[in-house]
Order: structure tokens, then C-alpha cells, then sequence
């Protein structure tokens, strides 16, 4: 694959999981004042069973951004 498919089909990826990762990122974070402490070591363990992994990326990119 040339570097400029790769680029155009990580930016269709992107593209298209956007809006669910920012969802998915939200209705983790309202998780947060119920698990209180535990909430850190949950969201880690809901990152690591996301696959694929650019997706778990998308997810964590996306909670940061809603956390900051």
C-alpha cells in the first residue's frame, strides 16, 4: 500500500468511527462519578478490550479531549 492510500484510509477510518468513539467516550465518562476511584483502572480495562487498536486510540483521544 503507497503511503498516500494509507494516509487516505486512516482518514476514512477517522472519518467514519469519529462520532461513535466521541459517544463512546461521553457515556464512559458519566460512568465516572458512580465508579468514583475505580473509574481510572475500569476505563483501562474498556480501552484494552476495543479493538481495533486505532479505535482504542480514537476513544482515549477522544476522553482526554472531554476531560481537559
Amino acid at each position: 500500500m503507497s503511503a498516500s492510500a494509507e494516509r487516505t484510509s486512516r482518514a476514512d477510518f477517522h472519518a467514519r468511527h469519529q462520532a461513535q468513539a466521541r459517544a463512546l467516550a461521553e457515556q464512559w465518562l458519566s460512568q465516572r462519578p458512580q465508579l468514583q476511584g475505580a473509574w481510572f483502572a475500569w476505563v483501562a480495562t474498556q480501552l484494552y478490550q476495543l479493538s481495533p487498536p486505532e479505535y482504542a486510540a480514537m476513544v482515549r483521544r477522544e476522553l482526554q479531549q472531554l476531560s481537559g
